[in-house]
């Protein structure tokens, strides 16, 4: 575990040639923003003096509260070893949000995460293991740069070259990951052509939110040295199958126990297991918004395409929203497959960790698995199991939102009514759009 102090960072950039660093923080809708600092200026970002106009950023703050002060988390410090160091390196730093009074800003989502945490912790759990797997899109860029919908391969799942044309840019993806710490499991070509999917080691709660900030960078960054763009919207192409970014979970006791196994039972499941099962499902329509945050995403979670479309959970079925992978012991866990790469990850933790503790502490009636494959059941015949479907587009997702009391206490005042009102605004621009679908349909007909 990394314990970095103020003296060890200023000593390793020195000793790195370190010119420039960013300041890195996140904002409500999950984009990474930062503000770069010359390496003079960074014992007074290690102060926490540094400021920015937070009436800048999307959902921050209004116009006459602007200042705000980054708050650098000393264990993120990295030196960003993708980075061309042509007058120098350049290394990064994590910040929660300040405001100018000395407290946590109400529409910082990583503070807000860590608010939600206290509250697990007051309950005896330790930590919230988490391991994420996030899918991407590769394509070529075209003469100008820019990106286009031309796939790199006919590839499928597990696929090898030449019918997998991104192995080179997926490996030279994961040795970057190694260089900069991350332990890679598994990298592979995913069902669809030109997706992929590269599984790294599960961290604690706020770690692990970080790490897939630093992925989606890393990916990004070296597709492009391939002259490749990566993507993580959930389905830029239609009929094929889309990205998701399973999500998977494991409370830990104060000893670092697994709290999840209980080798009595016949799954393997502990009641507090069941329990988190059944308070996310029971929320799961209410933070859709959150967990699956663009119109986009919405395309994805249709029937066909191996996207779970169901409020259910299952030990092998994967037609359902979470599944119970096989192993047990230290590993049991939960896998929520719901969950898509654009979901702010601290925002998407937070109400999917809420939910889970909710059930925990009420003790919920406990909802049942279902071992059907939901995909070939009508829908009537998944109203008689009593299962419901996922929202099917954003307009539903944001109005389930609205109703979630829990959900509306986890993100806090600012961050739930801020999320809605952006959304709101997507889902306006949107409808208003002419598709190339419509005037294919109807342009002759009508």
């Amino acid at each position: 575990m990394k314990n970095y102090s103020k003296e060890d960072i200023l000593k390793n950039a020195k000793n790195e040639n370190v010119r420039y660093v960013r300041l890195m923080f996140t904002d409500i809708i999950g984009t990474i923003k930062s503000v770069e600092i010359p390496v003079g200026q960074l014992e007074k970002a290690l102060d926490g003096k540094v400021m920015f106009d937070g009436s800048s950023i999307e959902g921050f703050v209004r116009i006459m509260e602007a200042d705000m002060y980054l708050k650098p988390d000393f264990d993120t410090w990295l030196v960003l070893s993708w980075e061309e160091p042509r007058y120098g390196k350049v290394a990064r730093l994590i910040c929660d949000v300040y405001t100018p009074d000395g407290n946590p800003s109400s529409a910082d989502p990583r503070s807000n995460l860590k608010r939600v945490i206290k509250k697990m912790q007051s309950m005896g759990f330790s930590t919230l293991n988490i391991g994420f797997e996030p899918e991407f899109f590769l394509f070529k860029l075209d003469s100008c740069g820019k990106p286009t919908l031309e796939i790199v391969d006919e590839g499928g799942y597990f696929d090898l070259s030449p019918i997998d044309g991104a192995g080179d840019c997926r490996r030279d993806i994961v040795l970057e990951l190694e260089k900069i710490g991350f332990k890679i499991e598994a990298s592979h070509h995913e069902v669809a052509p030109s997706q992929n999917e590269i599984n790294f080691e599960f961290s604690n709660i706020v770690e692990a939110c970080d790490n897939v900030q630093t992925f989606k960078l890393v990916v990004k960054n070296i597709a492009r040295r391939h002259n490749l763009h990566a993507t993580f919207m959930p389905k830029p192409i239609a009929n094929i199958n889309g990205s998701g970014m399973h999500t998977n979970c494991s409370l830990a006791d104060m000893d670092g126990n697994n709290v999840f196994y209980d080798p009595k039972d016949p799954m393997g499941l502990s009641t507090v297991a069941r329990r988190w099962i059944t308070g996310i499902l029971k929320h799961s329509r209410n933070f859709c918004a959150i967990t699956n945050p663009t119109v986009n995403s919405y395309k994805r979670l249709v029937p066909g395409y191996e996207a779970p479309c169901y409020v259910s959970w299952s030990e092998h079925n994967r037609s359902v929203m979470i599944r119970i992978p096989a192993t047990r012991g230290k590993t049991t866990r939960t896998e929520i497959r719901s969950v898509d790469t654009t979901a702010n990850p601290y925002l998407a933790v937070a109400v999917i960790l809420a939910s889970g503790l909710d059930a925990i502490e009420n003790e919920y009636d406990l909802i049942e698995p279902i071992n059907e494959n939901l995909f070939a059941l009508s829908n009537d015949q998944r109203k008689l199991l009593g299962v419901e479907n996922l929202p099917d587009n954003l307009k539903e997702a944001v109005d389930l939102l609205k109703e979630d009391k829990l959900i509306k206490e986890t993100l806090g005042d600012h961050i739930f009514n801020k999320f809605i009102e952006y959304k709101n605004k997507e889902w306006d621009e949107f409808r208003k759009q002419v598709t190339e679908w419509e005037i294919n349909k109807y342009i002759n007909l009508i």
